[in-house]
């Protein structure tokens, strides 16, 4: 791990998309990115904005009968003990601790279902959450927050107090984790594991910071992709510009674009 990552910290986002150049094409025209190899062969790519690293997407499997959504992945100095926290706490190990050439990672999914990565190796330095080209934040949708962040603070070791540039606090009905005052994931409740709608359902959610978001939805809107919210009912002004909204990609994949 990079002397300056903190462990339990986002370190990346991935998507796996049904087919990988329908979805550069997508995410190229709704957010701008370009592409280059992940070297991990011709089925990865990392995108880029303005030549800086945002996200890794790849080609799913055709084997693999599993929803297309966004997965952050956090990172931790030891995959096997992280992977045995979270399965003692109730949770799943999906996939691995699988080795690549640069680390270790595993796919889980916390005790409400939602999906999420652990990593141990070497890291982006320019790469952090709330920064540069990295998302503007990460947010957990699920059932009760505190559960989910009583799990979380013991599998990646966040804290309620601050430690190592890290603080998880309690806000109202929400708790917000801060890297050195900045916001880099939020854990929000009243998510329902039951509803058949994903958007209502545990997981969690990755905003990416765009210039202007109305170009986006239009964006996105003309290559296939859906408008999740704000609808068309909503109460806010026409003259008012829209800051935030949550989009569809064609595969099902949800995300949010902010310009706040």
């Amino acid at each position: 791990m990079d002397s300056q990552t903190v462990a339990g910290a986002p370190c990346w986002v991935s998507l796996l998309a049904r087919e990988l150049p329908a979805a550069q094409a997508f995410y190229g025209d709704v957010l701008g990115w370009t592409y280059r190899p992940a070297g991990l062969g011709e089925d990865f790519c990392v995108a880029l904005s303005d030549g800086m690293a945002v996200a890794g997407i790849g080609a799913l499997a055709s084997s693999l009968q599993v929803a297309v959504a966004w997965t952050p992945y956090f990172a931790v100095s030891d995959v096997d003990e992280a992977a045995a926290r979270i399965r003692e706490r109730g949770a799943t190990v999906a996939v691995g601790p699988l080795a690549f050439h640069s680390g270790r990672a595993a796919l889980a999914t916390d005790p409400d279902g939602a999906a999420f990565g652990i990593w141990e190796g070497a890291v982006r330095s320019d790469w952090t959450v709330g920064r540069g080209s990295a998302p503007a934040w990460l947010e957990l949708r699920t059932r009760d927050t505190r559960d989910a962040a009583r799990f979380y603070g013991q599998v990646l070791g966040w804290a309620p107090e601050k430690q190592d540039g890290f603080t998880l606090v309690h806000e109202d009905d929400h708790a917000v984790l801060r890297q050195d005052e900045q916001i880099v994931a939020k854990i929000r409740g009243g998510a329902v594991q039951a509803t058949p709608d994903p958007q209502l359902r545990p997981r969690w959610h990755v905003y990416f910071r765009v210039p202007e978001a109305a170009g986006s939805v239009a964006a996105a809107l003309d290559a296939g992709g859906a408008l999740v919210s704000p609808e068309d009912t909503s109460p806010v002004p026409r003259d008012t510009p829209l800051r935030e909204a949550t989009l569809r990609d064609p595969d099902g994949a949800l995300f949010t674009v902010t310009s706040g």
